[in-house]
């Protein structure tokens, strides 16, 4: 009987390492689709890029409405890419998923045979065994059935040891594969929030060409009058702002704001879009798509009709319409406005203000659309909003200012003595000279 308790033992360790062949099977091809979906992902990666290209080279051409329309349809065909690539990579991580269910479902079944096993293994030498070890061998009749005896009690222990082993590993691959199924929705639900915001984006993209033919007419001349007026606005807007913050009795207090360097800020767009940057050094000059630097930059200092040689007091970021723009530091919105309601008001277009909680205040601007409201909290790292070409905007890009709060008012333009003009009503930022900081001192 014990002879035959010890196969059994043996056996139901076997067992536990033998994968079932249905879902052996079904693993083979769950991964077989994962591999072809990788396969195409790449193909629709090696598309984007190529649609990247031609945007860049559009980008060093003449501003005129082709040019403008071509970006907007390109960019359009890009964002199209991107879905299609976003829902195969969902398609793999909904594949991985069931891929787990699958293995975790087997290693549960080879568990409990594994526990069956053992038990009944454990209750049959229970039943069959009237004698313990100690009363057989001093009960044997000879010294070899003795040795017999105790070699079948060690082998018999040995097996129901390997067998407790292996049982314990299977259960902590088990807890792995669960942590796997876990991440992987995870990243699921990431990728449906990135699809979502590429939707998003061809909507907010196809408006802004809507909204440029209805503008011009689709006239190349009324394109160019356009951009004619917006620069002349912007320079009375330009003035206006200077005038306004010399009025505000506000004092800056430069002892209280984090040290220059700290990097307290982060980069207002996802860490994907900084990383493709560098891949355009050569079309921005920079590693960090930045297209217009804060202060007196030879860009300002050439074109006194737009910024008055008073200095550019933000950066721009080169950004495609309908790119997502992520809060640079955790706080509170102080504002949201859109200038672009006030007929003939060139200012900021779409924007929102956050108030952090160590001084600084940041600025997003020219945006297509909010996804924020004044006094909600928001996190480092959340979305606020899409970015755009609103406003005083000849082409699509983020206006990023930080700001000292202490020296920063949301006002409107009528709140001041000898305000006037299509902005009158506009709700803007509005600081003293001392509250213009350079965004890369805290980035």
């Amino acid at each position: 009987m014990r002879f035959g308790l010890l196969l059994f033992a043996l056996c139901a360790v076997a067992l536990v390492g033998m994968p079932h062949a249905v879902y052996a099977q079904s693993a083979s091809e769950i991964q077989a689709q994962i591999d072809a979906n990788n396969t195409q992902l790449e193909s629709l990666q090696a598309e984007i890029k190529a649609f990247q290209k031609q945007l860049d080279t559009l980008g060093v051409q003449k501003n005129t409405l082709q040019s403008a329309i071509n970006t907007l349809s390109i960019t359009q065909k890009q964002l199209a890419t991107q879905i299609q690539a976003t829902q195969n990579k969902i398609a793999s991580a909904n594949l991985k998923i069931k891929e787990l269910t699958l293995s975790i479902g087997d290693k549960e079944e080879t568990i409990a045979a594994d526990q069956a096993a053992i038990g009944k293994a454990l209750r049959e030498m229970a039943q069959g065994e009237e004698k313990n070890l100690f009363v057989q061998l001093i009960s044997a009749d000879s010294l070899s059935t003795a040795w017999q005896a105790a070699d079948r009690a060690v082998q018999l222990n040995r097996a129901l040891g390997d067998d407790i082993t292996e049982l314990r590993a299977i259960r902590t691959e088990l807890a792995s594969d669960r942590d796997d199924v876990t991440a992987a929705k995870n990243d699921l639900v990431k990728l449906q929030n990135e699809l979502s915001l590429q939707k998003r984006s061809v909507d907010a993209n196809k408006a802004a060409q809507q909204k440029l033919l209805a503008d011009t007419k689709n006239q190349e001349s009324s394109y160019q009058k356009l951009i004619v007026q917006k620069q002349a606005a912007e320079r009375v807007l330009e003035q206006e702002l200077a005038d306004l913050g010399n009025q505000l009795d506000l004092i800056v207090h430069p002892g209280l704001l984090p040290k220059v360097g700290s990097g307290v800020l982060s980069w207002p767009f996802s860490r994907s879009f900084m990383l493709a940057c560098k891949d355009r050094r050569s079309v921005f000059g920079n590693l960090f798509c930045i297209t217009q630097y804060f202060g007196n930059t030879p860009f300002a200092t050439a074109n006194p009709q737009i910024y008055n040689n008073k200095g550019h007091n933000a950066i721009d970021f080169g950004a495609p319409i309908g790119t997502p723009l992520i809060a640079a530091l955790s706080g509170v919105v102080s504002g949201t406005g859109n200038t672009d309601l006030y007929r003939g008001c060139y200012s900021f277009g779409k924007w929102v203000m956050i108030e952090h909680y160590n001084g600084l205040s940041t600025l997003y601007a020219h945006l297509s659309t909010i996804d924020v409201a004044k006094g909600q909290k928001v996190s480092a790292g959340q979305v606020i909003g899409l970015s755009g070409m609103t406003g005083y905007a000849t082409g699509p890009h983020l206006h990023f200012g930080v700001y000292a709060t202490e020296g920063t008012k949301i006002l409107t333009f009528g709140a001041f003595k000898g305000a006037t003009g299509a902005c009158k009503n506009a709700a803007v930022p509005i600081a003293t000279p001392g509250a213009y900081l350079n965004p890369l001192s805290y980035l």
